[in-house]
């Protein structure tokens, strides 16, 4: 039989109410007391019972992190940090793949089903501003990623285009001049916000440090941010009568896929084609050549969103919503500069 509240109390020799304080944390109760009660929830192995504790407060305990790729290894390495931070708060998260498609985004937006999540944490990828307008019954929004709606939502980010300008201006700093760009992902026949943001990267780099731009350079209509598109795409870029020189790659998996195809064509990283990704994820770190790389902040992306999900469930965050963008850097890695 489970220990309850009741049994702890007895043990502690103290109130049930008391009891109940420790374990939700309340000021209302001495040291000594605390000591005690604590030391007999040890004794008894007394576990909370967590599903009452939000029946009570008409909430679930559960959080979704919906986003378009668990199979992406940055959405994963975001979603173990939000598993961790919501844990820590006695929450269990949902993870929800939509895929990028807009009407599985759109349930997530409307809660899955009623009263299943307590609040989303979505990186949207098909969305559109009116599906993200506020309703009587909407739950509680963070949005991640790089598409800005005009809505009453808080909005974890970083700034694409600072960061693709860098990544670009270390191959140009390197003395690379036929860069090539790849990565431009278009949906429903327009680009996607990612691809439009970094390829104004891309491009400011170039034109800040007057090199002239060769279209055939930029590689477009990628259906997605995989190794094997990177591969193919890079299978193209050799093919050309002068290759590239330098790669910045939209993603690591695609700067994955792109050392692939050119390792298979005999051809040499960094020596004769440098390679830049985005993303930082673990595997580009024990590639060979290591993967130089943008590493966004993704504890800090984590650890915000799920802090402002709460706090807007809790009622402890009342103000206006915010857009917040956390840092990027760059981490020079072997697939740009040849080891000394």
């Amino acid at each position: 039989m489970a220990t309850t509240l009741k049994d702890v109390a007895l043990k502690a020799g103290v109130s049930v109410k008391t009891v109940s304080n420790v374990v939700n944390n309340y000021p209302y109760v001495t040291d000594a007391i605390r000591l005690r009660v604590k030391a007999a929830i040890n004794e008894l192995q007394y576990q909370p019972n967590l599903s009452a504790r939000y029946l009570r407060k008409g909430r679930s305990g559960i959080l979704a992190f919906a986003n378009p790729d668990l199979s992406n290894a940055y959405f994963s390495e975001i979603g173990q940090v939000v598993i961790e931070a919501a844990k820590a708060r006695s929450y269990t998260v949902l993870l929800d793949h939509t895929g990028g498609e807009r009407s599985n985004e759109q349930d997530v937006v409307r809660g899955l089903s009623p009263h299943l999540i307590d609040g989303v944490i979505l990186s949207p990828f098909a969305l559109e501003p009116e599906d993200l307008q506020p309703r009587q019954e909407s739950i509680p929004i963070v949005l991640l990623g790089d598409r800005i709606y005009d809505v009453p939502y808080d909005h974890v980010t970083y700034d694409n285009v600072a960061t693709a300008r860098l990544a670009t201006q270390h191959l140009l700093s390197l003395g690379r001049r036929r860069i090539a760009a790849l990565g431009v992902q278009e949906a429903e026949a327009r680009e996607t916000e990612t691809s439009r943001l970094r390829l104004r990267g891309y491009l400011e780099a170039l034109e800040e440090a007057g090199v002239p731009l060769d279209p055939h350079l930029i590689i477009r209509g990628l259906p997605s941010f995989s190794r094997f598109y990177g591969a193919r795409a890079m299978r193209q870029l050799l093919s050309l009568d002068t290759p590239p020189d330098a790669i910045f790659c939209f993603n690591d998996l695609l700067a994955l896929g792109a050392m692939r195809a050119i390792f298979e064509a005999d051809y040499r990283v960094p020596e004769d084609i440098a390679v830049v990704g985005f993303d930082d994820i673990e595997e580009g770190r024990y590639a060979v050549p290591s993967l130089t790389t943008i590493a966004p902040d993704k504890q800090k992306i984590g650890d915000l969103a799920v802090a402002f999900l709460l706090g807007r469930i809790d009622g402890t965050r009342t103000g206006p919503p915010e857009r917040i963008e956390v840092s990027c850097q760059l981490i020079v890695r072997e697939s740009s500069t040849l080891r000394g």
